[in-house]
């Protein structure tokens, strides 16, 4: 078989052809970053006005600090990876992804840590729980979260305060009605309304091994709580007065214990001492005109029946007078009792009125003190710093004094 090595030849040289012109599309195509400079960041950082734990600014000078924000450096020079390394080292980034477009750019999308409760503990702790119950710390930047105080060591926080605060958070009503959380030295849970002035206590949250249960079991355990305060606060709170009680207990299922404010208590006490003076009064008047009315209603003579068993007319007169003015008595009796019992309930009120303002002025002249001794207490340490502050300069005086003088001297001797 005979070879054409002519057209192998023109085969060979138009493959050539065809791989220098798709290198020449490609490789001798593609920009020079040699001389490129990035002349524009583009940070965006997502649930920026929910969040509010960082955004493009705070970014930026991150990035600055580290020597890694892209504008006016050459796109050569720019390392994308270690840009999002940098950030994800941050406890407030979830993701970070950084990357560079053909006309010079650098864009940084950010996605923030999902904080779900803030807890301020008594043992001075200050941090935040996010969705994954991990701790993270406090920031310059504030969040509009609920706020867990009390007795909170970081393990009960991570297994049952970061659930509950899911759980409340859940829902779009408690969310916005619950503005605190307070655990008490037995772990029993109390929370605080925005709404009303009393505090609420649920009880023991439910516990359980396995993280997802005790999930499930924390958002039984609230939903089953709140569904029954919030019937009360429908059908008890709107009728008798948001701030009547101080502390609702609703632990139990099968009851709600409320504890009165104290001037309510007040006010509840003088009406009942004046209800309970009034019946004595009342109730003796009664007996004495129950007692008139029997003896005025006893029969002074009796007239023996006529033998077919029909009443003589004289009869028929005396008893049907003898009637009207059973009536008549018993009906002003009635009137004068009436309208002993509108004075004394007007009395009972006015007592009762004056007892509340008596509360409300005591209340009130409490407060004025506690201000007063506050005042004078930031006064004291006011005078005792400006006192500790002009101690130590007149000890650096002296001892400046001193030290000119010990220069002297050996400049003396010398």
């Amino acid at each position: 078989m005979r070879i054409n090595w002519k057209k192998s030849l023109l085969v060979i040289v138009d493959i050539v052809l065809a791989v220098y012109l798709l290198c020449a599309f490609t490789v001798f195509n593609k920009p020079d970053e040699t001389a490129r400079v990035c002349t524009k960041a583009n940070i965006v950082v997502a649930d920026e006005s929910s969040n509010g734990f960082i955004n493009a600014n705070e970014i930026t000078k991150r990035l600055k600090s580290a020597g890694l924000y892209p504008l006016g450096k050459l796109m050569r020079d720019i390392n994308a990876r270690e840009i999002e390394d940098k950030l994800k080292k941050s406890p407030f980034v979830k993701t970070a992804q950084c990357y560079k477009t053909e006309d010079g750019e650098v864009n940084v999308s950010i996605t923030q840590l999902l904080p779900v409760i803030r807890v301020k503990a008594e043992n001075g702790d200050d941090y935040y729980l996010d969705d994954k119950d991990c701790i993270m710390p406090n920031s310059l930047y504030t969040s509009d979260l609920i706020i867990a105080t009390g007795n909170i060591p970081r393990w009960f926080a991570r297994r049952y305060i970061s659930p509950l605060g899911k759980a409340i958070m859940g829902n779009d009503m408690w969310k916005n009605l619950v503005v605190q959380v307070n655990v008490l030295p037995d772990r029993s849970i109390e929370i605080v309304p925005r709404v009303g002035d009393h505090i609420v206590h649920l009880g023991t949250l439910p516990e359980a091994n396995s993280k997802e249960k005790r999930q499930e079991l924390i958002n039984q355990f609230v939903d089953r709580k709140l569904t029954r305060l919030e019937k009360f606060y429908k059908y008890g709170l709107s009728q008798a007065g948001w701030n009547k009680y101080s502390y609702i207990d609703i632990e139990f299922d099968n009851q709600i214990i409320c504890r009165k404010t104290k001037e309510t208590a007040l006010a509840d006490k003088a009406a009942l001492m004046a209800i309970d003076r009034a019946p004595s009064s009342v109730q003796k008047q009664i007996e004495e005109q129950q007692a008139t009315m029997l003896t005025e209603s006893k029969p002074r003579n009796v007239i023996p029946a006529p033998a077919n068993g029909q009443q003589p007319a004289e009869g028929k007169k005396a008893d049907a007078k003898k009637t009207d003015v059973k009536k008549a008595g018993s009906k002003k009796t009635e009137a004068k009792t009436e309208e002993e019992k509108k004075a004394e309930e007007k009395r009972a009120k006015a007592e009762a009125k004056k007892a509340k303002a008596d509360a409300k002025k005591a209340k009130a002249e409490a407060k004025a003190e506690a201000k007063q001794l506050k005042k004078q207490k930031e006064e004291q340490e006011k005078k005792a710093k400006a006192e500790k502050k002009k101690a130590d300069k007149t000890k650096a005086d002296k001892a400046k004094v001193a030290k000119a003088d010990k220069a002297k001297a050996k400049k003396a001797k010398a």
